[in-house]
């Protein structure tokens, strides 16, 4: 997690983001406040819910509206790589920070192998943001993507002969018939259940596939509607503790699933949820995007090297 200095409204991801859609009276120091007290929650519950949180502090300067959201320009593999990727917003170009991975790999005691580096991309205006943009199903090596301004397929291409995945893309738009941002906002991958926001995929042709895909890989669907994800029911996350799985969720995306949803996930871990309101209106992002999840492997001695 990366614990931010200057939270606020991003103008320059506004017009892709329509998450970023509610108003609030708080400006300033206190918007800034706000966001840091729902932070601080969310690693606190998670701490006491006994899952290891490393936590990297933005830097000041240059003002990074979005830091607080890291899975969008990193992510990191059991087989030691780290990935980095190209970002739509050029302020958000400036959250990739050597800093925040030296973080990980020294006070987290991981190691680092190889550096898969795609921001070269930026170049080229295609993007790919991470985890946002892609959902993955590590076990069975697919990657889950809806394209958009801020999801290019050849991009997403290059990442999955990099990282050696397989692919399942396809169109997904909202009420208003935009597309969707992110694919973590319509759909998440745990070890044993998937949520799915079905409606949003208007190809019934890739809706059948990417359902009977997720069912033939052992996963129990939560199908949520277009309603539901527009409160962040899909941008859950699975997390490891040493005693058991659990699912991270703010109560925005808790509050709006039904019994029979809930009780779906609740058979396959513990919920963990957190209010983080001023986070989800003025950020445009909920629980899922503002953790980056760690697989990599311990390290024996050394650092490892970050550029390998």
């Amino acid at each position: 997690m990366v614990r931010p200095a200057r939270f606020a409204c991003n103008p320059q991801t506004a017009a892709s983001n329509a998450f970023q859609r509610h108003p609030t009276p708080l400006v300033g120091n206190d918007l800034q406040a706000a966001a840091l007290q729902e932070f601080d929650e969310l690693a606190t519950a998670l701490d006491r819910a006994g899952v290891e949180v490393l936590i990297a502090p933005d830097s000041d300067q240059p003002a990074k509206p979005d830091a607080i959201f890291p899975n969008n320009w990193v992510s990191f593999h059991h087989d030691g790589t780290v990935a980095l990727y190209p970002m739509l917003a050029p302020n958000r170009r400036w959250e990739r920070r050597d800093e925040v991975l030296e973080q990980v790999v020294r006070k987290g005691g991981f190691r680092v192998s190889r550096t898969v580096d795609l921001t070269h991309r930026e170049a080229e205006e295609k993007y790919l943001e991470g985890t946002g943009s892609v959902v993955l199903d590590r076990v069975h090596r697919m990657a889950y993507a809806c394209s958009s301004p801020r999801t290019d397929l050849d991009v997403l291409g290059e990442f999955a002969q990099l990282l050696d995945y397989d692919l399942m893309t396809f169109d997904a738009t909202d009420s208003s018939g935009r597309a969707i941002y992110h694919t973590n906002v319509l759909m998440a991958i745990g070890t044993a259940f998937a949520v799915v926001c079905g409606d949003s995929i208007a190809n019934m042709a890739h809706r059948t596939a990417v359902f009977s895909k997720l069912r033939a890989t052992g996963h129990g669907i939560v199908d949520i509607t277009r309603e539901q994800m527009a409160q962040f029911a899909a941008n859950v996350l699975e997390l490891a503790s040493p005693a058991a799985k659990l699912i991270a969720l703010s109560t925005t995306a808790l509050d709006s699933l039904n019994r029979t949803q809930r009780a779906i996930l609740e058979s396959h871990a513990a919920l963990v949820p957190v209010s983080i309101p001023t986070i989800e209106r003025v950020g445009g992002g909920g629980v899922r995007c503002m953790l980056a999840e760690i697989h990599l492997p311990k390290r024996d001695t050394g650092y490892g090297d970050l550029r390998t």
